[in-house]
């Protein structure tokens, strides 16, 4: 008997005679015996003291010392410190899903101010508590754009995060949903190309802001094309960027969605992140998710309650206007804690800062021999370099000198082995730009 597992040796007995069965065993007789597994290989027990020894020996593998210059969706910010003690107060921490809003109004009300921070930022009027990441929301606001629009063909920029691209053909590989692709020109969106595919039959365009490869582009025109054949557009954007940029909402988009990993939450080797969305109010019915609304109690006194629950909880499955929209109710709440902190002011601040940062990165990474900064189009803190070495041995040795030197664009286009994305924020100094711009140099030298 596994010592872990509370059964007695006799409740095993009555259970599996309740069942109708002699053994455990007999209960896996549907798998053939050589499809079963002869061992976990699970090593015999050890001390307290023995595992925490083990464990620290594994996570000393890890390199936390590196100077990130690497982005791609994901950023190293600055979090203050009084984000992590507000987060951890038990109120927040050990919370559960608020469906007794008598018991919940504390987390209501702070999910409500993430909703109504996060329609300030996009310039968007509704947005939902919060979805798991940046990636599955886009895929999300895909599905919304298909049940409003009753259409089921979707053109894609060529910007659009690939990784957000690979999640969204794998959620949808077994739905019937056409997916037309569309290329980068000098950084930005093709209009041509764009405007070619726009019909009748499609569902939405789905555009990023800035897009991938770092560029900065303002889709206003795109959009009121689209939206001449009843078309919705879906902006994938970076929250940090909108301290300065256009917002989504100025643009005219219709439905907008972002990871929020960037609003306060630490990088966490990949997660737990935040995806957000946001959307106009005549979609709202359409938008997946938990939203927490405003009202008043029988006296009259503000309050507020979850509304508008077309989860799968809540009914047939087969109307759930999702069936993966489980929020992250902690890391919204982090993230608004965070943008609280920052303030109008303090996020117009960081937005500068980083791309003052990026520009001083560019300039002094443009006289390092071997590395040509494409300028084609307008940047905020993420930028593309062309080196004349393959892109992922640059990485691989620029650890060694303790960076994470950015992101090979070879892994995800092809023809583009020589290709890098390089991220700056604000935690970046002029030293460790400097220092970084001299270890890139040193190591193309050396290849």
């Amino acid at each position: 008997m596994n010592p872990y597992i509370a059964n007695t040796k006799i409740e095993v007995d009555e259970m599996l005679q309740c069942i109708g069965v002699k053994t455990i065993d007999d209960l896996f007789l549907d798998i053939k015996p050589n499809q079963r597994p002869k061992s976990f290989n699970i090593p015999p027990g050890e001390s307290e003291q023995e595992v925490v020894a083990y464990i620290n020996r594994l996570a000393n593998k890890n390199r936390s010392d590196l100077i990130l210059f690497i982005g791609g969706g994901y950023y190293d910010h600055y979090i203050p410190a009084a984000v992590g003690s507000l987060i951890s107060r038990g109120e927040f921490y050990t919370a559960y899903t608020p469906y007794q809003p008598e018991c919940s109004q504390g987390t209501l009300q702070a999910l409500y101010e993430f909703q109504s921070a996060i329609c300030t930022l996009t310039e968007m009027e509704v947005a939902n508590a919060s979805l798991y990441d940046g990636g599955t929301a886009l895929y999300e606001a895909v599905m919304m754009a298909i049940r409003i629009t009753g259409r089921r063909r979707i053109i894609m920029d060529g910007g659009v995060s690939p990784i957000y691209r690979t999640i969204l053909k794998s959620y949808t590989s077994n739905l019937d949903i056409e997916f037309q692709e569309t290329p980068v020109v000098h950084g930005q969106s093709d209009r041509q190309q764009i405007t070619k595919l726009l019909n009748e039959n499609t569902a939405a365009v789905i555009l990023q802001n800035p897009n991938f490869f770092g560029a900065i582009d303002d889709h206003t025109d795109i959009i009121e094309q689209a939206h001449k054949f009843g078309i919705l557009v879906i902006e994938s954007v970076y929250p940090i960027s909108l301290g300065l940029l256009k917002t989504p909402g100025e643009m005219g988009a219709d439905i907008v969605t972002g990871e929020g990993q960037s609003l306060g939450l630490p990088l966490n080797f990949g997660g737990p992140y935040l995806g957000f969305m946001t959307t106009r109010k005549k979609f709202i019915r359409k938008m997946p998710g938990r939203i927490v609304g405003q009202t008043v109690d029988i006296h009259g006194r503000r309050s507020f309650v979850n509304t508008l629950q077309a989860r799968e909880q809540h009914i047939r499955r087969e109307k759930a206007t999702s069936n993966i929209c489980t929020n992250v109710s902690l890391c919204a709440i982090q993230a608004c804690i965070y943008m609280s902190l920052l303030g109008k002011q303090g996020l117009k601040r960081l937005a500068q800062l980083n791309l003052d940062k990026a520009e001083y990165a560019k300039q002094v990474l443009s006289h390092v021999k071997g590395v040509e900064i494409k300028r084609s189009s307008p940047t905020f803190n993420e930028f593309t370099a062309y080196l004349s070495k393959d892109a992922n041995a640059v990485v691989e040795a620029m650890i060694n000198r303790g960076f994470a030197a950015g992101f090979p664009l070879g892994r995800y286009y092809k023809g583009m082995e020589q290709y890098m994305i390089v991220a700056v924020t604000e935690k970046r100094t002029k030293e460790e730009i400097d220092r970084f711009a001299e270890s890139l140099e040193e190591v193309l030298k050396e290849m």
